[in-house]
């Protein structure tokens, strides 16, 4: 991601690459899967530890996948996991949502998961997705908007500190609302907003994660509250997530 000033908030440690590897296409990108068929061609933009573009690739196989990520660290293990599930429709590729290593008009579909709400420019990665996708192609996003968090009991002490560390980062927490937005913006058409939450079902694994960045931040007092609300005997944690599907004109 190179469009802004900009700094991807949950890092690239153990913990962070964990969080995110629990992920699969059935949990996190279900609202796709309709879209997909065997021999479609696809990229996965931001693809991270690569638990969902493997679940994705087999959805479409025979048809190529690439993942991409800027974080080659992170390829390895996704590499490492399409061999172990025998994938051999798979590509990982380090790069930026903002210049991405395609040719123009050349995928079917592009699925990007939790991405948008890190960039400073989602335009500008919007208008390289829809340079890349054939006419007729569809782009799936899906992204968190922290306006629709809910915790029990509430924390907005700390959730506050948490998104405002986000802006600080270049990031929008709020960006989920903007999908429809941005898409028409960009030039797609048939556009379909949803929304979900996703519920913990234990409450300090997502506490957890955010706190390890309000640490690394400085803000240890918030990254306390955080851990010590997820003890707390009555604690829910669901987040909100808002996908959005569209069409590149023909």
């Amino acid at each position: 991601m190179n469009g802004g000033t900009e700094r991807y908030t949950p890092g690239h440690d153990t913990s962070a690459v964990g969080f995110m590897a629990a992920r699969t296409a059935a949990t996190h990108a279900r609202f796709f899967l309709p879209h997909l068929a065997p021999g479609t061609t696809l990229l996965d933009l931001g693809c991270g530890p690569g638990t969902i573009t493997a679940d994705l690739a087999a959805a479409v196989a025979p048809g190529r996948v690439l993942g991409l990520d800027r974080q080659a660290a992170q390829l390895s293990g996704a590499r490492a996991l399409a061999r172990l599930r025998g994938l051999t429709n798979i590509e990982f590729r380090e790069g930026s949502c903002y210049d991405i290593p395609l040719e123009d008009r050349s995928v079917d579909r592009v699925f990007s998961h939790a991405l948008m709400e890190h960039l400073a420019r989602p335009d500008r990665a919007l208008a390289e997705i829809r340079r890349v996708l054939r006419p007729g192609g569809t782009v799936g996003l899906c992204s968190p908007d922290w306006g629709g968090f809910l915790l029990a009991p509430p924390a907005d002490d700390a959730v506050g500190a948490y998104t405002r560390l986000q802006r600080a980062n270049g990031g929008d927490p709020f960006v989920g609302r903007e999908l429809g937005r941005y898409l028409t913006e960009a030039g797609f058409g048939q556009c379909r907003l949803d929304a979900h939450y996703e519920r913990y079902d234990d409450p300090s694994r997502i506490a957890g994660y955010l706190a390890v960045q309000l640490d690394d931040a400085g803000q240890t007092a918030h990254a306390r509250r955080l851990r010590d609300w997820a003890a707390g005997p009555a604690a829910m944690f669901a987040q909100a997530w808002v996908t959005a599907t569209a069409t590149r004109p023909r």
